[in-house]
């Protein structure tokens, strides 16, 4: 009998045991779950935020930052002949660009296709850049700042540079833009890597040489200064010795044919676009049959080239550079 009374004792206290156990995972359960719950809100909470964060990025250029779409699709083009140069490098087709009296020149036709008109080049056309709802404006650095401040109540803008010397951070970002940053970056090492070699053709052939290149606008004639026009690949990037009077040009100067006869090039390079000249439609053709033209060494030695890459190329671009590179290096060695 106590035997008995002895086993009912035990198995009450491991009763008593086991049910303080189970309270006790329980409990521990529960914590745990409400400590999960408790982690997991601040994330969710944040979840909107970083969905909204990533709905945009922020683009670095020549030292300003610009946010725009993550995915940038719909790019248009105001102003910035620059851009549509560069664009033909990359192969990038802007929704809207620039039109010359009306329309895309054949310069630009393999990236105009599906192009809208956006205004001529200074002559930007608000109404319709809204219409085709871009995603980045690509804007004229010439433009006035009130230009500018009206695009960026349609879209990012970005005022796209001039100035020669940024060409490759011009390249660079209409790479970023589109996708093609390797490219860009093959493009500029491909454009080194040839005017090294042209570097090497020429020698020192051109060493006491005069080597000018002007421009024809209006029926007049005009120089420009080391760093702009096509001058950059001849005076900077090939080497050759400027002229003084080339040196000392500030902006776009206009000179007299009894200058360019002074001056005496050995090699002159003439660009001309006739919508510059509708007034003048002669103004080439006369400047050639000039008799104090005729004089000049480039003329009686067969070096005077007209158009040897579009006329309406701006020269200081990626494209101009590359496409003005392979025309030198030919007719600089002839």
């Amino acid at each position: 009998m106590k035997r008995m009374k002895l086993l009912l004792g035990v198995f009450l206290m491991l009763a008593m045991v086991l049910s303080a156990c189970g309270k006790e995972n329980q409990t521990s359960d529960a914590a745990a779950q409400n400590s999960s719950q408790t982690t997991a809100d601040p994330s969710a909470e944040k979840a909107p935020e970083a969905a909204a964060s990533s709905d945009t990025k922020v683009v670095k250029y020549l030292d300003q930052e610009y946010t725009l779409p993550s995915q940038v699709e719909r790019i248009v083009i105001s102003g910035a002949v620059e851009a549509m140069e560069d664009s033909i490098v990359l192969d990038v087709n802007p929704v809207g660009a620039i039109t010359f009296s009306g329309k895309f020149p054949p310069l630009f036709e393999s990236i105009t296709k599906n192009a809208t008109s956006v205004g001529e080049k200074m002559e930007p056309n608000y109404e319709t850049i809204l219409s085709l709802k871009p995603d980045v404006i690509l804007s004229s650095s010439k433009f006035k700042p009130e230009v500018i401040e009206k695009m960026k109540k349609i879209a990012p803008t970005i005022p796209y540079s001039h100035v020669s010397t940024n060409w490759e951070a011009n390249l660079k970002l209409l790479g970023e833009l589109s996708g093609k940053q390797e490219q860009a970056e093959q493009e500029i090492a491909k454009y080194k890597s040839d005017l090294e070699a042209t570097k090497a053709q020429i020698g020192d052939r051109l060493k006491d040489k005069k080597v000018l290149a002007i421009r024809i606008r209006g029926g007049e004639l005009y120089i420009y200064p080391e760093g702009v026009f096509f001058n950059p690949v001849l005076y900077q990037d090939l080497g050759l010795s400027a002229p003084a009077e080339v040196k000392a040009a500030k902006a776009q100067e206009l000179i007299s044919k009894e200058k360019i006869a002074e001056m005496n090039p050995d090699i002159l390079f003439i660009q001309s676009l006739p919508d510059e000249n509708k007034d003048t439609p002669n103004a080439l053709e006369d400047f050639q049959n000039d008799p104090i033209i005729k004089s000049l060494n480039a003329f009686k030695n067969g070096k005077a080239f007209v158009n040897v890459v579009d006329p309406l190329l701006q020269g200081g671009t990626a494209y101009s550079k590359i496409e003005f590179l392979k025309a030198a290096s030919v007719k600089l060695t002839e």
